[in-house]
């Protein structure tokens, strides 16, 4: 089985302090570490799928300086297939610099607006997983739309920040098309709003997971933090579950590793209850590591954890 996964791919900058700092114009802040690693939603769910044997490869659009051969250098370490990616001559890379203090983090954030040509014409995979892409996102969108209903492709989803701000008439044309929604529970909420399900009633994870799939979603998933995680399936029935416990040192990438857990124990035909544990367990390793690729696990990793 392969997967496509197409969104954004970032350099992430971590920067550690050992207590919480005031930033001010001038001043030189001693840093204890430094860490440049990769990020993105569709690059850190490529990896995490690779990592559990699912054969994956990443459709994102990167410049071509420095930091973008960083990132298909390490794609290629991670056996993800890097031939969908679109560099673009003259531009940089889009990153984030996070600054992580005592009990907090400070995150700067730099995306460079991308054209999204992708082409699609030859690409061969049984599943999609689409995500979050920059200001010039419409488009791209409606090319996978069209790619998975021309090739009976299944699709995952995950939308995005642009998406959820200023594109949710096309965000609910997707999940008509969608085999699996992954969003969180305030992201729920955003899309329930705009489709005017739950204006001024009691929010409520059982009735935002039914009214998602009346959209059109076959499988909805919603993870709500240190609550766990909550699903629904094909047939209606609904399932939760909890977080695993783990040494908690930054929560950056946990969404993405909890989807790449997720996804590729479906692949594997795995059932849902057993998917939610594959997801809640890479979400623990991850946020146990700097960054949101370091901790992601392999296939008898997750197996032992959850065992």
């Amino acid at each position: 089985m392969k997967v496509l996964c197409v969104g954004d791919a970032t350099v992430d900058v971590f920067l550690a302090v050992k207590e919480n700092v005031l930033i001010q114009q001038g001043k030189k802040i001693p840093v204890d570490s430094c860490q440049f690693l990769l990020g993105g939603n569709a690059c850190n769910v490529s990896v995490g799928l690779s990592r559990l044997g699912v054969s994956s490869f990443l459709c994102a659009e990167i410049g071509d300086d420095e930091f973008s051969q960083k990132i298909t250098n390490n794609l290629t370490k991670e056996g993800v297939d890097t031939s969908n990616i679109l560099q673009t001559e003259g531009a940089m890379s889009s990153f984030a610099v996070s600054i992580q203090g005592k009990n907090d983090r400070t995150l700067f954030v730099y995306h460079v607006e991308r054209k999204h040509h992708f082409d699609l014409t030859n690409v061969a995979t049984d599943w999609v997983y689409l995500s979050s892409l920059g200001k010039e996102w419409k488009s791209a969108y409606q090319k996978v739309l069209s790619f998975v209903h021309n090739n009976n492709v299944k699709l995952a989803f995950n939308p995005g920040t642009p998406q959820l701000t200023d594109g949710l008439d096309v965000v609910c044309e997707v999940l008509k098309k969608t085999d699996i929604l992954f969003v969180n529970k305030e992201e729920a909420v955003k899309i329930m709003n705009h489709e005017s399900r739950i204006m001024n009633q009691e929010i409520d994870i059982e009735s935002l997971l039914k009214n998602l799939k009346e959209i059109g979603a076959k499988i909805v998933v919603i993870t709500d933090g240190e609550n766990g995680s909550r699903a629904i399936d094909e047939k209606g029935k609904i399932y939760s579950f909890g977080v695993l416990p783990a040494n908690v040192v930054q929560k950056t990438g946990a969404g993405d590793a909890y989807t790449s857990g997720f996804l590729a124990a479906k692949i594997y035909g795995k059932d849902i209850e057993e998917a939610m544990r594959w997801g809640a367990a890479n979400a623990a390793a991850v946020i146990e590591k700097v960054g949101a690729q370091r901790g992601l696990l392999g296939r008898e990793e997750i197996i032992k954890r959850i065992s």
